[in-house]
C-alpha cells in the first residue's frame, strides 16, 4: 500500500490532505496549551485560598490553633498548597515536553512538507515541458507532410502538362523532393521526441512520482505517530503526579484521624479554667431571730488567701459569683491581677518566658560585641576596640532592665503560685528549675528595695524574703535528688563564665556529659564531675545525645 502507485494522480488532494494533518497538530498544541493554562490558574486558586484560611501570625487567631482539629485544618491548608503545586508540576511537564516540542515538529514538518510538493511541482513542470515538446514536434511533422504531398501534386501536375516548360518541371521536382526531405527529418524528430517522452513519462509515473509521494506518506505517517506519543505523554504527565496527590490526600485524611476530642476539651479546661473553687451551700437567714444575721461565706469570700484579700473579693462581688462577674475590657493591670488566679499564672509565666528569650538574645549580641572587640584588639586594622564600648554598655543596660523586669513577673509568679492548689511533680520541677536559674537576680532584688524611714523591712521586702525562703526550699528538696544520669556528651565551642547560681564556667574545646537536655529555655545542663555540675547556654556547646537514651535527639 503505496501513495506513489495508488495515489499517482492525486497531487492536489494529497497537498489539501497534508494540509488538513497540520491543521490538526496546530489544534492539539492548542489544546495542551489551554490545558496549562487552566492548571496554572487552578494551582494558583488553591494556594490562594490556602493562604486565605491560614492563621495570622502574633494574633489572637494564632492561638486558637492549639486544637487538634485546627491542626489538621492547618495540615489540610498545607496538604492543599502541597496538592496545588503538583499540578504546576502537570503544567510545567505539559508545556516542555508537549507544546514546546511539537511546535517546534510542526515548524520542521511545514518545512518538509514544503520541500517535497516542491519537489513534485519540479517533476510535474518538466513532463508538461516534455509533452509540450513532443506536441510541437507532432505538429511539425504533420505540416511537413502536408508540405510534401502538395509538392508531389504540383510535380505531377507540372509534369502531365505539355505547355509547361521543361525547367518549370525540373524546378517542381527538385521543390517535391525537397518538401519529401524535410517531411523525413520532422518524421525522424517527431519519432525521437515521442520516444524521449514516454522514457519521461514512464520515469515520471513510476520512479519520481511514487519516490516524491513515498516521502509524503512517511511524513504523515511519522505526524500521525509523533501526535499518538503526544497524548500517551498527555496521559503519563497526569499519571506521574498521581502517587503525590495520593499523599497529600493521605496527610489530609492522617490529620482528620489526629483530631483527639478529648485533648480539646482539656485544653479548653486549661484555657479557661479559673482556680477557684465552687461557691458553697448558702447559709441560711432566719428573719424570725433576733436582727443577728450573719454573712454569708462562699467559697469565693472563704479563699486561701488572708484576710485582706477576703474582704477584697467580698467587696467587690457583692454576693455575684465569680463566674459570673464581666471582664473588664480595658487595659488591663500589669500584674494580670484582674485575671482568675490560674489565668493569671500562665500569663506571668508566658511573660517571664519572653523576658528570658529578651535577655538571652541580648546577651548573645553582647557576646557577638566581645568577640568582635576581641578581634579588633588583635588586629587594630579591623578597626577601633573603643567604638563598640558603647554597644556593649548599651546593651549591658538591656540586660539589667529586662532582669529587673523578670524579677518583679517572678515575684508576681511565685505569689500566685503560692496561693494556688499544689500542682504535679513535674511543674514544681519545672518552676524550680526556673527559679534556680534565675536566683542572682531574685536575691538582688533586695538591694534595690527602699526601706521605711524607720528602717523596718516594707511589704515588698517581706515578699522577698518570702521569695527567697521558697527558693532555698527548693535548692534543699533540689540537693537531696539522686545525680542524673549521664545522657551523652558536649563539646564547648566558646568560653563561658558561669558567674550567676546554678550556671558553671566552661572552655572553649572541652569536652563534658550532659545529664539533662535544653527543655526549650535555652539551657543544657552539663556535668565535669562528680562535684561540678551546673547549666550553660545551648548556643555555646554542640551536643551529642546518646541514641539509647529515652528521647534522645542530636542537635547543635
Amino acid at each position: 500500500m503505496s501513495w506513489g502507485t495508488e495515489l499517482w494522480d492525486q497531487f492536489d488532494n494529497l497537498e489539501k490532505h497534508t494540509q488538513w494533518g497540520i491543521d490538526i497538530l496546530e489544534k492539539y498544541i492548542k489544546f495542551v496549551k489551554e490545558r496549562t493554562e487552566i492548571e496554572i490558574s487552578y494551582a494558583k486558586q488553591l494556594r490562594n485560598l490556602s493562604k486565605k484560611y491560614q492563621p495570622k501570625k502574633n494574633s489572637k487567631e494564632e492561638e486558637e490553633y492549639k486544637y487538634t482539629s485546627c491542626k489538621a485544618f492547618i495540615s489540610t491548608l498545607n496538604e492543599m498548597n502541597d496538592y496545588a503545586g503538583q499540578h504546576e508540576v502537570i503544567s510545567e511537564n505539559m508545556t516542555s515536553q508537549i507544546t514546546v516540542e511539537l511546535t517546534r515538529y510542526v515548524q520542521e514538518l511545514k518545512q518538509e512538507r514544503k520541500s517535497h510538493f516542491h519537489d513534485g511541482r519540479k517533476a510535474q513542470q518538466h513532463i508538461e515541458t516534455c509533452w509540450k515538446q513532443l506536441e510541437s514536434s507532432k505538429r511539425r511533422f504533420e505540416r511537413d507532410c502536408k508540405e510534401a504531398d502538395r509538392a508531389q501534386q504540383y510535380f505531377e501536375k507540372m509534369d502531365a502538362d505539355i505547355n509547361v516548360t521543361k525547367a518549370d518541371v525540373e524546378k517542381a521536382r527538385q521543390q517535391a523532393q525537397l518538401r519529401h526531405q524535410m517531411a523525413e527529418e520532422s518524421k525522424a524528430e517527431y519519432s525521437s521526441t515521442l520516444q524521449k517522452f514516454n522514457h519521461e513519462q514512464h520515469e515520471h509515473y513510476y520512479t519520481h512520482i511514487p519516490s516524491i509521494f513515498q516521502k509524503i506518506q512517511e511524513m504523515e505517517e511519522r505526524r500521525i505517530v509523533r501526535i499518538g506519543e503526544s497524548m500517551k505523554t498527555y496521559a503519563e504527565v497526569d499519571r506521574q503526579v498521581i502517587p503525590i496527590i495520593g499523599k497529600c490526600l493521605d496527610g489530609i485524611a492522617k490529620a482528620a484521624e489526629s483530631i483527639d476530642q478529648k485533648n480539646d476539651s482539656q485544653l479548653v479546661i486549661e484555657a479557661y479554667k479559673s482556680g477557684f473553687e465552687p461557691p458553697g451551700d448558702i447559709e441560711f437567714e432566719d428573719y424570725a431571730q433576733p436582727m443577728k444575721r450573719t454573712i454569708s461565706e462562699t467559697s469565693l469570700s472563704n479563699s486561701r488567701g488572708d484576710s485582706k484579700t477576703e474582704l477584697k473579693f467580698a467587696s467587690k462581688s457583692k454576693g455575684k459569683l465569680w463566674p459570673f462577674i464581666k471582664k473588664n475590657k480595658g487595659a488591663g493591670p500589669e500584674d494580670f491581677s484582674n485575671l482568675p488566679p490560674e489565668q493569671r499564672r500562665k500569663k506571668l509565666q508566658q511573660k517571664v518566658d519572653e523576658l528570658n528569650k529578651e535577655i538571652q538574645k541580648e546577651m548573645d549580641q553582647r557576646d557577638a560585641i566581645t568577640k568582635m572587640k576581641d578581634v579588633y584588639i588583635k588586629n587594630p586594622q579591623m578597626g577601633d576596640p573603643g567604638s563598640l564600648d558603647h554597644k556593649l554598655i548599651e546593651v549591658g543596660q538591656n540586660i539589667e532592665k529586662l532582669r529587673l523586669e523578670v524579677q518583679k513577673f517572678e515575684t508576681w509568679l511565685i505569689e500566685v503560685e503560692g496561693r494556688l492548689p499544689v500542682r504535679g511533680e513535674q511543674a514544681r520541677r519545672q518552676s524550680g528549675m526556673y527559679e534556680a536559674q534565675n536566683t542572682p537576680s531574685v536575691n538582688n532584688c533586695a538591694q534595690d528595695r527602699e526601706s521605711s524611714p524607720d528602717g523596718s523591712y516594707t511589704e515588698e521586702q517581706s515578699q522577698e524574703n518570702e521569695l527567697k525562703m521558697m527558693a532555698t526550699d527548693f535548692d534543699d528538696e533540689f540537693d537531696d535528688e539522686e545525680p542524673l544520669p549521664t545522657i551523652g556528651t558536649c563539646k564547648a565551642l566558646y568560653t563561658f563564665e558561669g558567674q550567676n547560681e546554678g550556671t558553671i564556667s566552661i572552655a572553649e574545646g572541652e569536652i563534658l556529659y550532659v545529664i539533662e537536655e535544653d527543655k526549650g529555655d535555652g539551657w543544657t545542663r552539663i556535668r565535669r564531675n562528680e562535684d561540678e555540675e551546673g547549666y550553660v547556654p545551648t548556643s555555646y556547646v554542640e551536643v551529642y545525645l546518646d541514641k539509647n537514651a529515652k528521647g534522645a535527639m542530636t542537635y547543635i
